[in-house]
């Protein structure tokens, strides 16, 4: 019948990019001298992260908000969207990365404010006043021809992309999109991004960042740069994982038995069979590298998966190794008792496999999976309109839906089935539009909570 809705959830994500200012600072950042389009480009690129937040994979599919035009306004038809996508030049993606930070700075004070920041928690400590930023790279495939697409390691074919996520709040900082056939541990691709994801960072919150690198991305000169971060006013600390060659065995080869202790579980309790060790005064390749460096050794039994690929030297004893670099020193990180334990540093880099379903798998979700056009710029557009489709579910979760325990957390999937993809009729009453929700509906309170949130929000300065 005559204004049904499907997707009402778009209403919120829309309330929420309009009061944060962030449609208003995307149209300032898109605007173009002696050009006036019909419709505003910071709206069009909006719309096309609502679409995507409620499960776009194609530019034709932001025609899906048409049904809350007379909410909303019209819908941008697909070719309006392909034309602002295909604006992203790196001078435009500078100035919309510099939109993004001033509102992200806005938000974050209200998330603060309402709830507190939401601090993560490893081996049954909070890391309070610690920003932790996750950097991984991920496979895109491309099912067609594009440029760009390469042929990638793991024998397929597409795009490589680079990100650095906020492990805090589960935001993309900064994606850098590159060909499929870009290595994993690229500096100056690490080098730019975390810039990029540094810049991105409120002022209030650079004081304290724990970066963390898996082995396939860690690198000599990425470790020297992390290292040079750190500043009187700025602590950058960083974990990474490390590639064992046979000195490095022999290192742990010449570790005594007493040496070595149970690892940590991410609640606090501890491990069988599995046990860490620090090994950084035994380790002989240490010499090469920059002071002031510990190295974690971990040791498990190994599984059948490990056993494909398995060492002379860990068939021997038994048992399948691996080692975390670190900077964190002997006095651990700054306010977090018990910090500077080889069980502690080797659960904090163990955790970075979160990045993989908080970061990777809800950058997929979020338009990720597939790119939808032939030419580069518009994917980096696509990209582009991806990542401020993850920020805006976060912070939707973060302030609207701050109360509720499960939709707080909630993945992409979750949000899209109980909040997003809410049935609604749009009806006429005395001059206003009224959204009318079935009081059945499981999540009808978690929906108008959420909306009367943020519509209290204030406007940024």
């Amino acid at each position: 019948g005559d204004g049904l809705v499907g997707h009402a959830g778009g209403i919120l994500l829309r309330k929420l990019a309009d009061q944060c200012g962030l449609t208003a600072a995307l149209d300032a950042a898109l605007t173009l001298t002696d050009s006036r389009p019909q419709l505003n480009r910071g709206m069009v690129l909006i719309s096309t992260a609502i679409a995507i937040a409620l499960g776009a994979t194609a530019m034709a599919d932001v025609a899906v908000l048409g049904q809350l035009g007379p909410v909303l306004g019209d819908a941008p038809s697909a070719s309006t969207v392909r034309r602002v996508l295909d604006l992203a030049t790196d001078r435009m993606l500078a100035r919309i990365a510099q939109a993004r930070a001033k509102v992200r700075r806005h938000v974050w004070a209200q998330i603060e404010a309402a709830a507190g920041f939401p601090w993560i928690e490893v081996a049954g400590k909070a890391l309070d006043k610690w920003l932790v930023i996750d950097m991984d790279a991920t496979l895109i495939t491309a099912h067609s021809d594009k440029e760009g697409a390469r042929p990638t390691w793991k024998m397929g074919y597409g795009f490589h992309p680079l990100a650095a996520w906020c492990i805090n709040t589960r935001e993309c900082l900064s994606m850098l999109l590159r060909p499929g056939s870009d290595g994993s541990n690229t500096f100056t691709d690490h080098k730019e991004v975390l810039a990029a994801a540094l810049a991105q960072v409120p002022a209030g919150f650079r004081r304290r960042i724990l970066v963390r690198v898996d082995g396939a991305g860690a690198s000599h000169k990425l470790i020297e740069h992390l290292i040079s971060l750190s500043t009187p006013r700025k602590t950058v600390l960083f974990t990474c994982g490390w590639t064992i060659l046979a000195a490095d065995e022999q290192a742990i080869a010449a570790l005594p038995a007493s040496a070595w202790e149970p690892g940590l579980r991410q609640d606090g309790s501890t491990e069988d069979d599995k046990d860490t060790a620090e090994v950084t005064h035994l380790m002989s390749r240490a010499e090469d590298w920059p002071e002031g460096l510990r190295f974690i050794a971990r040791r498990v039994k190994p599984s059948r998966r490990h056993k494909r690929n398995i060492t002379a030297f860990e068939k021997k004893t038994g048992w399948k190794y691996s080692i975390t670099c670190t900077n964190i020193q002997d006095t651990g990180m700054d306010g977090i008792p018990g910090s500077h334990h080889p069980q502690f540093i080797d659960a904090v880099q163990r955790d970075h496999a979160t990045v993989e379903t908080d970061g990777v798998r809800t950058a997929k979700a979020m338009g990720l999976r597939n790119l939808p056009s032939k030419t580069w710029q518009v994917n980096k557009g696509w990209v582009i309109a991806a990542n401020i489709a993850a920020d805006l579910a976060a912070w939707s979760r973060l302030l609207g839906l701050r109360d509720d325990a499960e939709l707080r957390n909630a993945a992409p999937d979750t949000l899209r089935y109980r909040i997003w993809h809410i049935p609604a009729r749009l009806v006429r009453h005395a001059r206003k539009r009224i959204l009318k929700i079935s009081p059945s509906w499981p999540w009808t309170g978690a929906f108008i909570a959420c909306w009367n949130r943020l519509c209290a929000l204030p406007a940024p300065a």
